[in-house]
Parts: structure tokens; sequence; C-alpha cells
């Protein structure tokens, strides 16, 4: 399987970091250091390369250092000379994503921050046009504590789970997202200065509900498309999760003949069971009491389940962790065959909290052909020298107050 092989790495006032320039090995990375040194720090500027964006901030002006105007980060990505596997045919969107704009084998990507100013995002000293266009590029997947929000928090971190995934490899459904997106917040704001006093006379009522039928035939067809790619997703995600959570867990979290251990993974949309045109002619009246919509895509989720049972009320910390950690191993694994391109795999502090057993399945399972390149972040170097031999295809840093050996 080819990968994009991020080389170096030149840092200059990122977060705490005020200058670094690295150079990889192509396989395994890990920085070690305390926590709060930038260790993190470093993994969020290679997520900045893949996603345009911070892992942790959507407010550019916190990422640069404090007491300075400006932050620039660049990396230079090689591709491996792998063939993709077995000869394996991509989709056409596949292929769009992940092969468009390479020119030849070294790839170097920029991001300048200023305060008070736009960002500005090059691909070979060249300015992207939308940003947008630059997701998929270099297919990257980030695991991090904060990933138990998958099961603490609502339906928008599974949605957001989903949509990073899909996004990274069709293009087409991020501009379906971000124009549904869009019309459903026009339609929110038209529901509520509907509900708000003073109203409407009933010839301005009567215009407002013309344009909020404008607005859903309008949503339709990207709420479809979205609904449409999100199943494909999920009926091709699901196996690799299955068998991903077999591979790491361990024995306290395996199936003991009791069903209600068993891990589960269900997609969930309103559109499975109703046309989306006529759900909001249906519910038209209501969502003018409620003032926002209430059905869409935007409410779809990912039921997650042990046997029959809700993970967050009846999985153990272990369990819920192998779960989670399943379900991103498992992106990165889905991601590498659905594309022919292993994505960059970023682990920060994921052992901190896991048994020895755990750890080294993990290890193991990542240092393996299926995954590309690998970052790792730990705060016991003994620990991490244990399991990883330094050489060729292993490298470590020790991280200190942002300076970096």
């Amino acid at each position: 399987m080819r990968s994009m092989i991020l080389q170096s790495l030149n840092i200059l006032n990122y977060r705490n970091i005020r200058e670094a320039s690295l150079e990889f090995s192509p396989k395994l990375n890990c920085f070690v250091g305390l926590n709060g040194q930038g260790k993190t720090n470093v993994l969020d500027a290679i997520y900045l390369l893949s996603f345009t964006k911070s892992a942790y901030t959507s407010q550019d002006s916190l990422n640069i250092t404090h007491g300075e105007d400006m932050a620039m980060v660049q990396g230079v990505y090689i591709t491996s000379p792998q063939p993709s596997p077995q000869g394996r045919e991509l989709s056409e969107q596949s292929q769009f994503s992940s092969l468009e704009g390479r020119s030849g084998g070294v790839t170097t990507i920029s991001c300048g921050l200023r305060r008070g100013v736009k960002k500005q995002f090059r691909k070979d000293k060249k300015d992207y046009q939308r940003l947008i266009d630059h997701i998929g590029l270099l297919p990257l997947v980030m695991i991090s504590p904060s990933d138990q929000q998958l099961i603490d928090e609502g339906s928008d971190e599974r949605r957001r789970f989903m949509d990073v995934v899909i996004g990274q490899r069709n293009r087409k459904f991020l501009d379906c997202l971000a124009t549904y997106n869009a019309l459903l917040k026009q339609r929110n704001a038209l529901l509520k200065q509907l509900q708000t006093p003073p109203q409407p006379s009933p010839q301005g009522r009567e215009v407002s509900e013309d344009l909020l039928e404008v607005l859903e035939w309008q949503m339709v067809e990207p709420a479809e498309y979205i609904f449409r790619a999100r199943t494909e997703f999920f009926k091709e995600f699901e196996p690799y999760f299955q068998e991903v959570y077999k591979r790491i867990a361990t024995s306290p979290d395996l199936p003991q003949g009791e069903e209600k251990e068993i891990p589960q993974l269900r997609y969930v949309s309103q559109l499975q069971d109703r046309e989306l045109r006529e759900a909001y002619v249906r519910t038209r009246q209501r969502d003018l009491i409620l003032g926002w919509t209430s059905q869409g895509p935007h409410k779809d989720d990912l039921d997650m389940r042990l046997g029959e049972w809700p993970l967050k009320q009846v999985g153990s910390q272990g369990q819920q962790r192998t779960f989670v950690l399943a379900l991103k191993l498992a992106q990165a694994l889905y991601l590498g065959n659905s594309t022919g391109e292993a994505p960059i795999l970023l682990l920060d502090d994921i052992f901190d909290r896991l048994d020895s057993e755990r750890v080294e399945r993990i290890v193991e399972m990542v240092q393996g052909e299926e995954f590309g390149q690998i970052f790792i972040t730990d705060t016991d170097r003994e620990h991490l020298t244990e399991i990883i031999q330094p050489g060729p295809d292993a490298k470590i840093f020790h991280v200190e107050n942002g300076v970096i050996k």
C-alpha cells in the first residue's frame, strides 16, 4: 500500500514551540516528555497540514506563540514507492481525493498564521482558492483522549467522526455537506423569525412560508447525497471495526458467551424510513413552534452498544476505551484500503490509561504493513523503549518546554 510520508517538519512560533526543524522516520516517530511540554503541539502542527486547521481550536490566533505576531508550519512529504495492494480497484471519488494534485514524488505544504489576517495555506508555493480543496490530499487519522467524546457527548461528535473519514475520500460529499449546512442555517433563521414577535402580516407570513418551501426543495438533493454517502461508508466500515476490536481487546473485554458483551455499531438516520421532502411538509408546523428543523441528516447518529445495551450505560472503562480505539484504528484501515494510500496516524497520549497488554497489541498492530507513518506521544520513555526499539524504522524525540531534541 502506498502512503504519503512526512519527511521533515519546520515549526516557527506554533503554540509553545518557538522553533523546530525535524527529520522523521518513514514508519515510527515517538515524542516523549512530561505533560504540558509541547508533545501534543507537534502532533497538532502535523494535523494542521492535513486539515488546514488545529484539532483543538477553531481560532487560528490561539495557535500563535504568546507575544508573537505570526506562526509558520511547513512539511515536506514524499510518496512511498509501494504499489496499491493486489491491484485493488479504487472508486472514482477515491482516486480524485487521494491522487489529485500530486507533483512528482515530493510535495511541500505550508501554513502561515498572522494575527488579524486570514491564514495563508499553500501547496508547492501556490495558494489554495478554497481550503476545502486540500482535504484528502494528505490522509490522516488522529487518536487522543478526547475521543471519549464519541461516547460521552451528543450526536454531533459521532456525525463528525463519519464525515471526517468520508470527506478525505469524497470531495463531492464535503461540498454537499457545506451546501446543506448553509441552507439549514437559513431555514432555522427563518423559523426563528416567524416564531419571534412582532409577527409578520398575513401577507408577509405567506411570503416567508413560500421561502421555507423553496429552501426545503433546495435541501433535499444535498441531504440525500449525504445520507447515501454515510450509508455506503457504514456498510464498508463496520467489518473493519469488528476486526480491530477483536485484535486489540484484552480478555476482560472479549465476549464470554454473554450477548451483552458483543460490540454493536449501527448507523441511524431519519432518511432510512421516510422521504425528506414529505417529512419537511409534514413537520413544518411543528418546526415553526420549535424554531428549528427537526428532520434531516443533521440528526443522524451512530448507535454504540454492547449486545442490546447502550455502551455509555453498561460499558466498563476498559470496554469503552477499547470500543473507541477500535473505531479510530478502523478509521485508518478503512481509509487505507478505500483509497490505496495508508493515512498518517497520530497517537496522542493514548497509552496512559491502558494496561501493558493492550498497549503491546496496539503497537504491534500499527507497526504492521497495513498502517503507514505513525507519530506517538507518551510521558514514560522507559515504558516506550520496552516495546519500541530505536533504529532505522523508529525515532524517539524528547520534548521539554517546547524544545524538541
